[in-house]
């Protein structure tokens, strides 16, 4: 049985991470920044330096930025925040930008002075933007997670310091105490009415930009590519509608996501294909939820070795963690669960993280399609063994090499894979 204080932890890691977000999080994590400077600035800056990590420039570069007339890149996040953001609203601090806003932004981000420069940081996640009016001066500092401001002065006064590290768990509820079997006995057993406005948010949300991205053209179709291409089963129909919703989000679709783990494709993923699989089986509401506790859970326990931005796919956790939480409404058992984990993150584990953009729509598919092979091969009695390349005795163990690889063995390619996109590609 778990004990009061774990089961309060995953309440908490719950709802850190499953947050409402309009747009890709690098970009509306710049525009937040943004938004709050003009605000401490108390005027609207006419000059901006930009000072961001390598992981945020690889992330923003190639996506719609939402409610801007479809800008993309650094300038245009930070211009949509300076000019129309609301800070209160956090991540959602573009949403309610009307279209008559839009001719606004773009001058803002041709005419006014805005500065790009890759900071010299070791953090992944590290937003600084130092804004002038006149004689006046501000900065705000986000690090680690995409809404942590650790810092904001005005002329040179500080009004806001955090004690802030290098870690990207940094302020937030410690995920040692994430546990494969925790988890499931967690899922099972949990008062629902604490979580249940969480995921019906979760599923709202997620299924609603999932739906859109089927009903009109967005990035690369690929959800629409599958279903009409590849055989018509719930499989094909997981994985279709969760592309589709990135296909949309990468797009700059206006629609809110329940993001996870910082992502929005994360979210998504973790989520329409349980909700699919659940409908496919009639599941009632609550196998559905506890389904979602597992797939949320097994993800955001992937990612706490990762970080929140890394080489490695983000989709790959999330693709995992949905084959965790169709294997709940399929068997339920801790030996189905722990084996697809298992199986398949020794599938996809090498899959890279190149950015923010619609190719994440065609990842998400490959990633949850191991998800759901992960379990059909448990269900066949086939499983990859201790001693399998990463793999090791044990899901928890398991799932801790992955983090040692993404987070260190990761490091030159994430440096490889900015270099190609910033110094290679038009």
């Amino acid at each position: 049985m778990l004990s009061p204080e774990i089961q309060e932890a995953y309440i908490a890691i719950l709802r850190e991470e499953l947050v409402p977000a309009t747009g890709c999080t690098e970009p509306i994590a710049i525009a937040y920044a943004a938004a709050r400077l003009r605000a401490v600035l108390g005027a609207l800056p006419e000059r901006i330096r930009a000072e961001v990590s390598g992981n945020i420039i690889k992330n923003v570069k190639s996506v719609i930025v939402p409610n801007t007339g479809g800008l993309k890149g650094i300038r245009a996040a930070v211009a949509a925040g300076a000019v129309a953001g609301d800070p209160d609203r956090i991540l959602q601090v573009i949403s309610s930008v009307p279209a008559d806003r839009h001719a606004g932004i773009s001058a803002y981000a041709q005419d006014v002075p805005i500065e790009v420069a890759c900071a010299d940081t070791t953090r992944l996640l590290d937003i600084r933007l130092t804004g002038w009016a006149g004689e006046h001066s501000a900065l705000i500092h986000i690090a680690n997670s995409h809404s942590n401001i650790v810092r904001e002065e005005r002329d040179g006064q500080v009004l806001l310091e955090k004690p802030v590290s290098d870690s990207a768990e940094d302020s937030l509820t410690d995920k040692s105490v994430l546990k494969v079997a925790d988890i499931l006995e967690f899922a099972n057993s949990v008062d629902l009415g604490l979580v249940s406005p969480l995921l019906d948010q979760q599923i709202g949300c997620n299924t609603a930009i999932a739906e859109e991205g089927l009903k009109g053209s967005w990035g690369a179709n690929i959800g629409t590519v599958l279903l009409g291409d590849y055989p018509a089963d719930i499989k094909t129909e997981a994985k279709a509608w969760a592309a589709a919703g990135s296909d949309a989000r990468m797009s700059g679709c206006e629609m809110p996501v329940v993001i996870l783990s910082g992502s929005g494709n994360q979210g998504i993923t973790a989520s329409v294909p349980v909700v699919r699989y659940a409908k496919h089986l009639n599941a009632s509401q609550e196998q559905l939820y506890r389904a979602l506790l597992v797939s949320d859970l097994v993800t955001v326990h992937q990612k706490s070795g990762i970080g929140r931005l890394s080489a490695y796919c983000g989709a790959v956790s999330a693709g995992v963690g949905a084959g965790a939480g169709i294997a709940y409404l399929l068997d339920g058992s801790y030996e189905s669960i722990a084996h697809t984990i298992v199986n398949a993150v020794a599938i996809i584990s090498g899959t890279i993280c190149d950015g923010a953009k619609p190719s994440c729509a065609a990842k998400i598919a490959a990633s949850v399609d191991a998800g759901i092979l992960g379990y059909h091969m448990y269900k066949n009695h086939q499983e990859f063994k201790s001693g399998d390349g990463i793999v090791t005795k044990g899901v928890d163990n398991t799932i801790a090499n992955i983090g040692v690889l993404a987070k260190e063995g990761m490091q030159q390619t994430d440096r490889t894979i900015l270099a190609i996109m910033t110094e290679r590609c038009d």
